[in-house]
């Protein structure tokens, strides 16, 4: 298997698990993932927060750890790359208000390249219009966005992801297992044991 080269799109707030965890997973099986922030360079560090489900109507939030960027927004190409991946938090809630970066979604959604989204990554997704007619999951909170893009919004377990074309989605950090696989499927990556 050829390592494939994925943009990994965060930014401050982004959820710390889903920041962290799948841009060293996707690393630990031999990809090459390039993790950028608009208005940042590599070397630049990003604030993120971990989220958590404790019985409130909501998550609740408190500080994560500090994440370095290893690329640069300016600097990404979207036909360099083979795939996207998008952390959910905070970060999407303002990352979608870039024209840059919705330009960057679409870009691979006509592409047909394997984009995969957790939690509130969906905001991206329906802000630059490429779900509709496709069955998208999310956090909860996100479910009205996605069906107002046209998109079907599946409810599923916390720890479950849904695959369709080529978005791989799923609700919140909990899905790691299942959301990275269903990725790695589409990506072609094979793991013998």
């Amino acid at each position: 298997m050829a390592a494939k080269k994925i943009l990994f799109l965060t930014g401050d707030f982004a959820e710390d698990y889903e920041t962290m965890v799948p841009f060293q997973a996707l690393q630990a099986v031999g990809h090459i993932v390039d993790a950028v922030c608009p208005d940042r360079k590599a070397g630049d560090r990003i604030k993120t927060a971990i989220h958590d489900f404790e019985g409130d109507q909501t998550y609740t939030e408190k500080p994560g750890h500090q994440f370095t960027l290893n690329a640069s927004f300016d600097d990404a190409d979207p036909r360099q790359y083979d795939a996207l991946a998008i952390a959910g938090g905070r970060a999407p809630e303002y990352l979608r208000l870039n024209p840059k970066v919705i330009e960057v979604v679409r870009q691979f959604a006509e592409a047909g390249k394997p984009i995969a989204a957790v939690c509130h990554g969906a905001q991206l997704l329906a802000a630059a219009d490429v779900i509709r007619g496709k069955r998208i999951s999310a956090y909860p909170a996100c479910a009205p966005e996605v069906k107002l893009a046209g998109g079907e919004y599946a409810d599923i377990p916390v720890d479950a992801a849904i695959t369709d074309a080529n978005f791989v989605t799923a609700p919140a950090w909990p899905a790691h297992p299942e959301w990275l696989r269903q990725f790695l499927v589409l990506l072609g990556t094979r793991i013998e044991l």
